[in-house]
């Protein structure tokens, strides 16, 4: 019988996480007049995990945090932050150091602009990058057969940045993931302005790296690009993950779904009911005791709002809400 927390050769999915966010918190540290410090938080309790050989995507509105947990994962935030809680990758604790020698060896990141391209370098050189002497010719010949795989003509290695279309930018970007031989890919918003041509074939080549063993991390505010490749949906709102459901959940009316949020979310597709809900997502300066939807949530009780609620698995998924059961 096959292991079920592994990949095999052919790269079916497991259940083995690759990486593992527990309770993070980060807050950037600020200076007001007067010399005066404040601590703006800006996530909250956070824990995720990603399994290999699978797609999850991280859904929410902007500044719900979606991008400030990537930074935070690959070690490049800014120097005025401040971390808490823990990030394990392959079983291990990621430190400033790891997270440094990791990053664009096995941790990479395919970002959302190809303004992350340097614009006075070849194509070629970038996705290559820094060489061990001796194998330039391996690494060139690989370069090409990725190219040649992505469609990407061998005249675009010869290329700059500013010579590429939109949908050859996202197809070197990808790349270049592939390139470092990766184990964790982390897509940040990778799909916005794509037709759908465009769309389905960058979200395919994603869908590729999952099957051949990879975790993926697909951050993204389309749901509905993110159900069309993923294994699990991670709701952000306001910092921290108020939901993680399986693909499946979201159909009907959402009523497998275990949140008011993501059900929200999926009401208002314009397929769905298209009925959006009353308020904003808390600013990251407001103090919320309890509940961080508390305000908008149509079922909250005097126990929502006396303290966040714990996180706590339901019919395959997992929930952070008073009211489910």
């Amino acid at each position: 019988m096959e292991n079920k927390t592994e990949i095999n050769a052919k790269g079916k999915k497991g259940t083995e996480a690759l990486l593992k966010v527990e309770d993070l918190s980060l807050s950037f540290i600020q200076y007001a007049s007067g010399l005066r410090q404040t601590e703006l938080k800006v996530i909250c309790n956070l824990s995720i995990q990603a399994n290999r050989g699978e797609i999850l995507a991280v859904v929410g509105s902007s500044g719900s945090g979606k991008s400030l947990l990537a930074h935070a994962i690959l070690g490049i935030l800014p120097s005025n932050a401040k971390l808490d809680g823990k990030i394990e990758y392959d079983g291990q604790e990621l430190t400033q150091k790891n997270k440094e020698d990791l990053r664009g060896k096995e941790i990479a990141l395919v970002p959302q602009s190809v303004t992350y391209l340097d614009p006075l370098m070849k194509i070629s050189n970038q996705v290559i990058g820094a060489v061990e002497e001796g194998k330039e010719g391996l690494m060139k010949k690989l370069q090409r057969e990725i190219f040649q795989k992505y469609d990407l003509k061998p005249d675009v290695e010869r290329m700059f940045p500013h010579e590429l279309s939109g949908g050859m930018a996202r197809r070197v970007l990808v790349s270049t993931a592939v390139m470092s031989s990766a184990k964790l890919i982390i897509a940040d918003e990778p799909t916005p302005g794509l037709d759908e041509k465009t769309l389905n074939e960058t979200l395919s080549y994603f869908k590729d790296m999952a099957n051949k063993g990879c975790a993926v991390m697909l951050i993204t505010h389309d749901i509905e690009a993110a159900l069309k490749i993923s294994d699990k949906i991670a709701v952000f709102y306001a910092g921290t993950v108020l939901e993680v459901a399986n693909v499946k959940d979201f159909k009907n009316d959402g009523e497998n779904l275990r949140h008011p949020y993501t059900r929200a979310l999926w009401n208002a597709l314009p397929q769905n009911k298209f009925q959006a809900i009353k308020g904003h997502q808390p600013m990251q300066d407001e103090v919320v005791d309890g509940c961080i939807f508390y305000e908008r949530c149509s079922k909250k009780n005097e126990l929502c709002s006396k303290g966040i609620p714990q996180f706590k698995k339901v019919n395959g998924g997992v929930v952070r809400c008073n009211n489910v059961s």
